[in-house]
């Protein structure tokens, strides 16, 4: 399956939001996007919304399971959400859902925070390799991988995809 140009899954994914949130009765949600791939979907999204719901940043560095054994990623920053989530209804957006680990540690992050109301899984692409049983409410298109591929979210103007094959130690 080819690799597919992120500009054009983002208005079929604004309005899969639209309905989704229409169907769930939310009409002010906040957007949180995960550090950086999230956050630069989630600002294309609230542009093809034509919308200014708050934006909030997560860096989910701190909160990973692998965190003891890959370390500091040397460009942690502070998460920011410039709302309170107590009680609020969220929409948490990614670029690329592959284990479902940093979601998890997104959610665990959040609750941190507060209680939210619910929580919508937005995604721009589902590579279905999960090891955890984490699904998103939108998703802007599933590209299964060979075991030997990568996918990295490029931008934040323009976004693109970047497909690389991991190459083989010998």
């Amino acid at each position: 399956m080819s690799t597919p140009n992120p500009t054009d899954l983002i208005p079929q994914m604004a309005d899969q939001l639209t309905r989704h949130l229409e169907r769930k009765g939310i009409s002010e949600p906040c957007l949180v996007g995960i550090r950086t791939g999230g956050v630069w979907v989630a600002q294309a999204l609230l542009d093809a919304l034509q919308n200014e719901w708050p934006l909030g940043t997560l860096d989910v560095s701190f909160y990973r399971d692998d965190f003891t054994q890959n370390g500091l990623h040397p460009q942690v920053q502070p998460s920011a959400l410039p709302f309170e989530i107590e009680g609020r209804h969220l929409v948490l957006v990614d670029d690329v859902l592959m284990t479902g680990r940093t979601i998890r540690a997104a959610l665990n992050e959040l609750f941190d925070y507060g209680r939210p109301a619910s929580v919508t899984l937005v995604c721009l692409l589902d590579l279905e390799a999960r090891e955890l049983p984490i699904r998103p409410d939108i998703v802007g298109q599933t590209l299964p991988l060979g075991p030997d591929e990568r996918i990295k979210l490029t931008g934040p103007t323009p976004l693109a995809f970047e497909r690389k094959a991991l190459s083989s130690a010998i």
